[in-house]
């Protein structure tokens, strides 16, 4: 009697989480469609420590497991397959200890799958979580994937998972040819508003992989996101998809400093229990900076003073001061801009440190990069004014709001936000 009463406390349990949870991701559908769509072909598969079910089993397992997959590689991005790597790693081929499958580095020696990689498989199929940011490598390594399959002849399936900044938010210039890198690849905003299926898609269909070439491409369509729907929204689960991104709020601080980050100038939380949440360094007043970003009137931002010290990364041991940002209205909110505004409030109150004075050079061909456009240091720089910049940095967005609902799997609807912050 106590096994059975167990196992409806269970089952009881399971179906509470189910509840809460109000989204299917792409694992969730394959597993509900049988795996049909991998019967009788040789599976490759690139994933880290996100690809989960609602259950958070591992798609490795969920795959390993199922008796009509026949899963025979395994294919690593940054941080690793089983994501025990730092930022910035380079990466071996190894063998997986749990599946005894093979697993090949995408960021060691190669980015994009050889053909020597590829040979033993039919179909590459892609689960990972991104954070809706372009310079998170997931969806570089992702296209890259996507150019190998096309010159390989192989069919490319991606598992879709919801965009954490929702399907709405778009920030951010086009990528620009002399600035195209690893966390510049393809030409979309630092913003970009797509799932990685969606955005799939739309470098199959735009031709944005090289020499404009398309691969077989499926995506597995998640059921139940709308574009509304920020990450939180959904009711899953998050995995920290890199160590200082450890929650799901975190990929909404993400583009709120992540830019500035690059410059090693100010601490923005990484290496404190906060990362992306703050900008500090040991000659800013805390009550003085943020006083004049609140008069900036951001909307959906305030501001509060912080003090702190790093236990790692910029300013370890030293007791900084700074401001913490919070998110009162995340749909209101601008977030790239904010790391623009204390860069010219720093300017203001500090005119030594005026970033592009202060911050080490050999750290802005990074920024560039990231930005996607030399053009932005360049302007910036002139007068440490944010409008001086704004237009450009906006340039690109309404024409591709418009390309990009060409892609759009998922659409929006009349959706009830719930929050627990005061609007402001």
């Amino acid at each position: 009697m106590r096994i059975i009463i167990s196992i409806l406390l269970l089952l009881m349990s399971y179906n509470i989480e189910a509840q809460r949870i109000r989204i299917k991701t792409g694992i969730e559908v394959l597993k509900e469609n049988h795996f049909e769509i991998l019967e009788g072909k040789r599976v490759g598969l690139i994933t880290n420590p996100t690809g989960v079910d609602n259950f958070m089993k591992s798609t490795i397992d969920i795959l390993h497991e199922a008796p009509n997959v026949n899963l025979v590689a395994l294919y690593g991005p940054e941080h690793g397959v089983r994501g025990n790597m730092y930022a910035g790693d380079k990466i071996s081929d190894s063998k997986d200890k749990e599946t005894g499958l093979p697993i090949y580095s995408l960021y060691g020696k190669n980015r994009k799958p050889t053909a020597d990689m590829l040979k033993d498989i039919d179909v590459l199929v892609y689960d990972i979580q991104d954070n809706g940011c372009r310079s998170f490598t997931f969806i570089s390594t992702m296209g890259l994937a996507m150019e190998a399959c096309a010159e390989n002849n192989k069919e490319f399936i991606v598992l879709d998972r919801p965009n954490p900044l929702g399907g709405r938010k778009i920030e951010g210039c086009i990528v620009e040819d002399d600035c195209k890198s690893f966390v510049s690849e393809f030409k979309i905003p630092y913003i970009y508003g797509l799932t990685c299926g969606e955005l799939a898609m739309m470098l199959n269909g735009e031709h944005m992989l090289k020499d404009g070439e398309s691969c077989k491409l499926h995506v597995v369509k998640m059921k139940y996101w709308k574009r509304e729907m920020n990450y939180e929204d959904t009711g899953l689960q998050w995995v920290a998809p890199s160590p200082h991104v450890p929650q799901a709020i975190t990929s909404f601080f993400y583009p709120i400093s992540g830019i500035l980050g690059e410059l090693n100038y100010m601490n923005i939380g990484v290496g404190y229990t906060i990362p992306f949440q703050v900008f500090a360094a040991s000659w800013v007043k805390a009550d003085e900076l943020t006083k004049a970003m609140n008069e900036l009137n951001i909307p959906g931002i305030v501001f509060r003073p912080i003090c702190f010290k790093p236990f790692y990364a910029f300013g370890s041991g030293e007791q900084l001061q700074g401001v913490q940002v919070h998110i009162m209205n995340y749909n209101k909110a601008p977030l790239t801009d904010i790391q623009f505004l204390i860069m010219q409030e720093i300017a203001r109150l500090y005119p030594d440190k005026a970033v592009f004075k202060f911050a080490p050079s050999q750290t802005f061909r990074t920024f560039d990069m990231v930005c996607g456009s030399k053009q932005i240091r360049s302007r910036f720089q002139a007068r440490y004014r944010w409008e001086d910049v704004k237009a450009y940095w906006y340039k690109d967005v309404e024409a591709f709001r418009k390309l990009s609902r060409k892609y759009h799997l998922y659409k929006g609807e009349l959706w009830k936000y719930h929050t627990h912050h005061k609007e402001i």
